[in-house]
């Protein structure tokens, strides 16, 4: 155990006052705090401050104006870009006066629908440096759902493109933002199109601008000055999917938030000035607002914006060859995505033959990452890859192996330890503590650290209900268990515990042993409707590429379950299949193959990567 590593720990939770007024220090503050935390009134709430100053203007009036900030690296359209933080404020600056000249101001919202360019990074910061409150919506997302966010968020304006690329296919923006505009009561002032050279789009609406030519009328505009704000002032809204369709957005505020990416990057990552950083997200999500956007401009890092895919983009050694193109320190990425790799490249030949540079360690999160992933990974890099766990609703890593304070501990499975600030405990479902071991509802002690969220917009009684059951926690809604050694175990979302002839059985303990099976790409186990047993496992598996024994998979992924959990476990069906249905952001949709599995009607959900997956496996079940 790491010495430095258990006092940062202790210290968090016996003194969160003095403990976090230290980390404040590494802000720029209008009005400096000089209290951590109120009961009611949230965190550093007597403070001002603005987060476009602390990501870009400091560092350029500190000298650092020639040091990289920005690298957009897009395989897709071949194009690299680099911009200095001088260059970087100088965007920002432009946008900024553009979103003046159509009437933003402070706690205005804007609607960002747009995909991974930097043109996306400079508007958030522009937002963020005028007051405004940003709500960044995945581009392509369906128009349907963009009309929820549109009605619920009220923007003065959207931002949008031309056009996003996924892979090989060009996607047309603005047709799904009209579609969502007819589809919405709320109809904001002003639409502005970002065109992208591989598609054009028509501006046909009486509130449409064109970027460029917006841009270029505020040429001349001065550049706005840093609004100060309160630190519990909404910075951002990002909207999650919500139980009853409706989507809840989640409200960041301004200084806990600032606060804590500083100390994540400081003490998780080990990342500061100079130091190239890679989150291979997508803006859209909170890994994206987090670790693209605004962690590492905070301490001063080079972010790197990447427009392209794991594999397809134009082959399985895009993230090796990009790592070692921008000297990237550390890497952030989703299982999935280490997954897909390891499908197409099973010996790692593209890791042997272009290296990993200087690169320190492979962070990974967004969905469970399974052990033999995790070795494939460690095996063939030589680099500690670290799982670690969070949320949209805590807005940066809750359990983790902290790297930079000196904690190697790792155990696979397991996404680490309680990261400093935050306070574990595992119930049963009377409330109590669980014995060591045990699986049960993984919650977190009330008040949740800086940068957690503190509402949902204007959804004061849906963000009540999060601390509900377990009075005084926060119930994150996933199921897991805690060692004799204090790892922390994250098994699954709660309602991946099945009751199977009364027998309480986790999904995801089933899925990490098929995934060990040899020729196992990437797999999901779910539970489905029984008339008997109430709910039975059902498993189903993506095999690796070249791998020829796909007949005698089942049974041997059916006998590895019951020869570890015994005849309880109850595995009895395997299906293989060509892929998974996934979000974009690389999560398995586990509750769509159940809703397929079980006969019930479905839908594929608006965030889903290929609508034709579901189909095909629907299809493929119903010939069985």
């Amino acid at each position: 155990m790491s010495e430095i590593y258990q006092r940062t720990l202790e210290r968090s939770l016996a003194d969160a006052e003095g403990f976090w007024l230290d980390a404040a220090q590494a802000i720029d503050w209008v009005d400096p705090p000089t209290r951590a935390h109120g009961e009611t009134a949230g965190w550093f709430a007597n403070a001002r401050l603005n987060t476009c100053y602390n990501c870009v203007d400091r560092h350029v009036l500190a000298g650092r104006g020639d040091a990289l900030a920005l690298i957009y690296d897009s395989p897709v359209t071949g194009t690299i870009t680099r911009f200095s933080y001088a260059e970087l404020l100088g965007e920002v600056g432009r946008v900024a006066a553009m979103l003046v000249r159509l009437g933003v101001g402070k706690a205005d919202r804007v609607i960002i629908y747009m995909p991974m360019v930097p043109e996306t990074l400079f508007a958030m910061l522009a937002c963020a440096r005028l007051g405004a409150i940003h709500s960044v919506v995945f581009g392509g997302f369906a128009a349907p759902e963009l009309a929820k966010r549109i009605d619920d968020a009220e923007p003065a304006v959207v931002l949008t493109a031309s056009c996003g690329i996924e892979g090989a296919k060009v996607i047309a923006y603005k047709p799904l933002v009209d579609a969502a505009l007819a589809l919405a009561k709320h109809c904001p002032d002003h639409v502005v199109v970002l065109q992208r050279a591989e598609l054009a789009a028509e501006l046909t609406g009486p509130c449409d601008h064109e970027w460029a030519a917006l841009r270029a009328a505020t040429a001349d505009d001065p550049v706005p000055a840093c609004v100060p704000v309160a630190a519990t002032d909404p910075l951002y809204i990002l909207y999650t999917s919500g139980t009853t369709g409706t989507p809840k957005g989640v409200v960041r505020d301004t200084g806990g938030h600032a606060v804590a990416l500083a100390w994540s990057m400081a003490h998780i990552y080990g990342i500061g000035p100079g130091d190239v950083f890679w989150a291979a997200s997508d803006v859209g999500w909170v890994v994206g607002h987090s670790y693209i956007v605004y962690a590492p401009l905070l301490v001063g890092a080079t972010t790197l914006l990447f427009e392209g895919k794991p594999v397809g983009t134009p082959d399985a050694g895009t993230f090796w060859r990009t790592i070692t193109r921008h000297a990237v320190k550390v890497f952030f990425t989703a299982p999935t995505a280490i997954r897909a790799v390891r499908k197409e490249d099973p010996d790692a030949a593209f890791l042997h033959a272009i290296g990993i540079g200087g690169l320190k360690a492979v962070f990974l999160a967004g969905e469970r990452a399974d052990p033999d992933t995790i070795g494939w990974l460690e095996t063939h890099s030589g680099l500690p890859v670290i799982d670690h766990w969070w949320q949209t609703e805590l807005g940066w890593p809750a359990i983790a192996t902290c790297f930079a304070l000196g904690d190697s501990r790792r155990k696979r499975g397991s996404a680490g330890f309680a990261v400093p600030g935050f306070a574990f405990a595992v119930l049963g479902e009377d409330g109590r503590e669980v014995a060591t071991g045990m699986s049960g509802s993984v919650v977190i002690k009330a008040p949740l650290a800086p940068g957690a969220f503190a509402s949902l917009w204007r959804n004061e009684a849906g963000f009540a209900r999060n601390f509900v059951t377990y009075p005084g926690y926060y119930e994150t809604g996933d199921a897991g268990f805690i060692n004799d050694e204090g790892f922390i175990h994250i098994m699954g979302r709660t309602d991946d515990i099945i009751n199977v002839a009364g027998h309480r059985l986790s999904t995801g303990q089933m899925e990490q042993i098929v995934a060990r099976q040899d020729g196992v790409a990437e797999c999901a186990v779910i539970g489905a409707d029984d008339p008997i047993k109430g709910m039975v496992p059902m498993a189903f598996v993506v095999l690796r590429a070249g791998y020829a024994e796909a007949d005698l998979l089942p049974a041997r992924a059916i006998a590895a379950v019951r020869d570890e959990l015994g005849a309880v476990g109850a595995l009895k069906t395997v299906h293989v299949v060509a892929q998974l249905p996934k979000t974009r952001s690389g999560k398995i949709l586990r509750k769509l193959l159940r809703q397929i599995a079980s006969g019930a009607e479905w839908d594929s959900p608006p965030t889903i990567e290929d609508a034709e997956v579901p189909r095909v496996i629907a299809a493929q079940l119903q010939k069985i």
